[in-house]
This record gives C-alpha cells, sequence and structure tokens, in this order.
C-alpha cells in the first residue's frame, strides 16, 4: 500500500458517524475504535516518513544561516502534505469499507 490516502473517498473535513454504523463489525464500539486509532497511527506514520524522504533530498551538510533560503520546491511538498486529509478520516473511512484487516487474539 504505497500511497495509503486517496482523496477521493475520504471527507477533508470532520464527518458526523452514527455510532451504530461504527460497532456494527466488533459489536464494541472501543474495539472498533481502537482499531481505528491504531490505523490512524500506521497512515500518520507512514505519511510522516514519507515527506522526511522527500525533505531529506533539500537538507544540506554545511546549512549555515546565510546560507538557509526558501526553497519553491520544499514549500511545494509541505502544502500537498498538509492538504491531505487526516488520518484518523482515512482510517475511519477505510473501517467502514472493510479495507482494515484486523483480528482479536482473545477472541480466537
Amino acid at each position: 500500500m504505497n500511497n495509503p490516502v486517496n482523496k477521493s473517498t475520504v471527507a477533508s473535513s470532520t464527518v458526523t458517524r452514527d455510532l451504530r454504523d461504527l460497532d456494527i463489525k466488533t459489536d464494541n464500539i472501543y474495539e472498533s475504535i481502537v482499531i481505528m486509532s491504531k490505523r490512524a497511527n500506521q497512515i500518520s506514520n507512514n505519511v510522516k516518513e514519507e515527506l522526511h524522504q522527500k525533505l531529506s533530498e533539500f537538507a544540506s551538510s554545511n546549512d549555515n544561516l546565510e546560507e538557509i533560503f526558501e526553497n519553491r520546491e520544499q514549500i511545494e511538498i509541505s502544502k500537498h502534505y498538509e492538504k491531505l486529509p487526516k488520518p484518523s478520516l482515512v482510517a475511519v473511512q477505510e473501517f467502514l469499507e472493510d479495507k482494515i484487516y484486523y483480528r482479536n487474539p482473545n477472541k480466537e
């Protein structure tokens, strides 16, 4: 899963959800929330790592205050990542669409 964020299927702002929709698959709202929060953390870490990799291409080993200047490409990359949907929104959407694999060893 290279790009976990699909902008076309995820709302760009907060969405009111019916709690009954969230606990259908697990029969426990708290278990559903834990699953979604763990997935949101995975997405957040992946996006953060990807952003750091892209920005590290612009880093130089001999930065002085006089030599630092605004790099348009860096700014554009940062703006792109700022516009991505929040990881929690992506995780909720994935959970509702059955795109998250999860298991509870206590139930097995």
